[in-house]
């Protein structure tokens, strides 16, 4: 039986929603709205959010009256997303190094660094392709993603938290090219362990896989404030483009 990944277990638990449950709504909306008004899609424009987790992100899309389909690999997370569900917006348990079928899209979302998980540079290179496969001639993919330079410079060894009662340690450090986090979690009697691993990608990085696929960049700005990126400086990296 082939090992699940790490991110096949963590985000497919409730104490990944309860560690990072400060990204709350209105900082999705904020974010979407920003991504909306700055894109100026048609309303007939159909969205792909794409690891979607539980919805946050698309559900804010279909609000603006967008016909919206979310994507995510867990099982938990599609669950509690589909009680979301009505006649603008779906979702759908989705890996994305898997073809995603013959559904088109003219927009994908992939937000809150929902990328740079897999072991090599040809897995991302894969996923990006079924991303491009899966847009109409024109269409615009979004990826926002962590500043892996300035995370790298300022990153934060060891941290401790409580949260309702649950306890979490967190270790992170540089491995082989990777951000790695490790989360001790206490509840009660019981102690779990998780790890986070994130492929440090770089604007260069991101720049030759879309050159491979022929996507277009259009933009690159560095928060959701849509101010250019600064690798030193810039908090994301958040990249629009053009198939």
């Amino acid at each position: 039986m082939q090992k699940e990944e790490w991110y096949q277990t963590w985000f497919d638990t409730d104490y990944y929603h309860l560690l990072y449950r400060h990204r709350d709504i209105t900082e999705a909306e904020n974010n979407i709205n920003a991504l909306i008004n700055f894109l100026q899609l048609p309303k007939s424009a159909k969205i792909l959010d794409l690891a979607c987790g539980t919805g946050r992100h698309a559900k804010h899309i279909a609000s603006h009256g967008y016909a919206v389909t979310g994507y995510d690999l867990s099982p938990n997370n599609i669950d509690k997303a589909k009680k979301f569900e009505n006649s603008l917006l779906h979702f759908e348990i989705k890996d994305m190094l898997q073809p995603f079928g013959n559904k088109k899209f003219d927009a994908v979302f992939n937000l809150f660094t929902s990328f740079g998980y897999f072991p090599s540079k040809q897995n991302h290179q894969t996923a990006l392709q079924h991303v491009y496969d899966s847009l109409n001639t024109g269409g615009t993919f979004v990826i926002d993603f962590l500043n892996s330079t300035k995370i790298k410079q300022q990153l934060v060894p060891q941290e401790s938290k409580e949260i309702d009662g649950v306890q979490f340690f967190i270790k992170r450090f540089w491995d082989a090219g990777f951000i790695v986090k490790q989360i001790i979690v206490k509840d009660k009697t019981d102690v779990y362990f998780f790890e986070e691993k994130v492929m440090g990608l770089t604007l260069a990085d991101f720049t030759a896989f879309f050159n491979t696929i022929d996507f277009q960049i259009e933009n690159v700005f560095g928060n959701f404030s849509l101010h250019p990126f600064d690798e030193k400086t810039s908090e994301r990296l958040i990249l629009v483009v053009k198939k």
